[in-house]
């Protein structure tokens, strides 16, 4: 399904009244509208579409319920719920942004393989919504989505290094790949030992944007496209998801998306290293020892740990630029889910003020975030006795805390760096998505990034 925002009223568009629980005697609503509320039972709970008769036995209208102070993003069900026609909200929502994105959102479909998009709605822009910025971030929204819901046999590296050129070339962006053997040459050994046993060849992929000039801001994405679990194999059950496990790289480059259609004043680096963690021959083996770029010497305990050493290798060559502002994200922990479950992702940082911009951007435009400690006596736990450190700890506890304590020994330079372990999935239809590929974080770090610097 898709939904076309108009960017003035339809002169016939019919009307969605939101009314809260209990609320219909206060909705400003006619009083037959009321009887017949009444009538049918509807009270104003939560998501819940009442259609309204109108002349001659057609449409009138519709109520909304929004219930006891749900969020904006309780309307996107609208999308889904409404009869054909052109629609518009009664009056202007108290958000009104953030009310036509959800509708926007609600309507999202991957169409990719037959799956028929369903009906197509047009809805009346609220007075006072930001039409362009709406459609950037819902297109930011869209492409993280469709990537992380295409499956590994159309979505492996070779694809997503092109997805990634395709977005650049959409921007007037530079790309540059460093793919296969040229990994060593470069310095990117991790990378290169992830992704060795796949087909097609492990690659980091750099994208730069905006003027050199401006502030840096750098994203770095994980891009593992499959993970079997290497030679550490995951069960069955373990592996039907694992086409997501490029979820950060999708994520940036959805945020990526925001910024450059935003013509925001920075000069932006996108890092994504693309592999398939597979199994051969030459697959990596756990007790092997890594060096990695920074020269920190990694031992394998766990080759299903992966997703941090290709983001080390990328994380330590974003530092040596030193950019003003350095975002990781990555599927990176089934702990992170144990500890918060898949709506609700962690972030990590030692900046203070970030921490705090990223808490009210969260709460600003409905964007679940959670701040998780850098509890430094934990480190320990990542010690190797043969090596500066292990991938993995030994008892398991406090996982997505303990890889973002790897991650953070390759940032030294960077003044605000943040991590963000997230699950890039709805296990199950939200009113502003269908169960599948998620964006997560990004509108809330859209957010501070144009307050930082747009």
């Amino acid at each position: 399904m898709a939904v076309e925002l108009a960017p003035n009223k339809f002169a016939k568009a019919l009307p969605v009244h939101l009314v809260a629980r209990d609320g219909l005697e206060t909705a400003g609503l006619s009083l037959s509208t009321v009887v017949w509320a009444k009538a049918n039972g509807f009270s104003g709970e939560a998501g819940r579409v009442l259609v309204l008769p109108g002349e001659g036995g057609g449409v009138g209208g519709a109520l909304f319920g929004i219930g006891k102070g749900e969020g904006a993003l309780a309307v996107g069900a609208l999308a889904k719920m409404l009869p054909d026609g052109d629609w518009q909200f009664a009056t202007a929502p108290a958000n009104a942004d953030l009310a036509a994105l959800a509708v926007v959102l609600g309507g999202y479909a991957f169409t990719r393989y037959g799956k028929k998009p369903g009906r197509a709605l047009r809805f009346g822009l609220p007075a006072g919504a930001d039409a362009a910025r709406i459609r950037r971030i819902a297109d930011g929204v869209f492409l993280a989505r469709d990537l992380v819901n295409t499956p590994t046999n159309d979505m492996g590296p070779d694809a997503l290094e092109k997805a990634v050129r395709d977005l650049g070339a959409a921007h007037d962006a530079d790309v540059k790949v460093t793919a296969g053997e040229y990994l060593l040459r470069k310095n990117f050994p991790m990378i290169h030992a992830v992704g060795r046993a796949s087909s097609q060849a492990p690659r980091l992929i750099d994208l730069r944007w905006g003027p050199k000039s401006a502030p840096k801001v750098t994203l770095v994405g994980k891009g593992v496209c499959f993970d079997t679990g290497g030679l550490d194999i995951k069960p069955a059950a373990g592996m039907l998801l694992m086409k997501k496990d490029m979820g950060g790289g999708a994520n940036v480059l959805g945020l990526a998306s925001m910024i450059m259609a935003a013509r925001l004043k920075v000069r932006l680096r996108v890092l994504i290293p693309a592999v398939e963690n597979a199994i051969s021959a030459n697959a990596f083996r756990p007790g092997d020892v890594l060096t990695s770029r920074k020269g920190i010497t990694v031992e394998i305990g766990n080759t299903d740990a992966e997703g941090r050493l290709v983001l080390a290798d990328a994380l330590a060559l974003a530092d040596e630029d030193e950019p003003q502002m350095l975002v990781d994200m990555a599927t990176l922990t089934g702990a992170a889910r144990v500890a918060l479950g898949p709506d609700l992702p962690p972030f990590y940082t030692d900046d203070e003020k970030l921490a705090a911009e990223l808490a009210a951007a969260s709460v600003a435009v409905e964007d679940p975030l959670w701040r998780m400690p850098l509890w430094r006596p934990y480190e320990p736990k990542l010690a190797s006795k043969i090596a500066d450190m292990n991938n993995v700890t030994t008892d398991g506890f406090a996982g997505s805390i303990t890889a973002a304590l790897f991650l953070k020994r390759f940032v030294e330079k960077t003044p605000a760096w943040v991590h963000f372990d997230i699950f890039a999935w709805n296990p199950v239809d939200r009113p502003h998505g269908p169960a599948g590929g998620e964006a997560q974080g990004i509108r809330a770090l859209e957010q501070v990034i144009v307050n930082r610097f747009g």
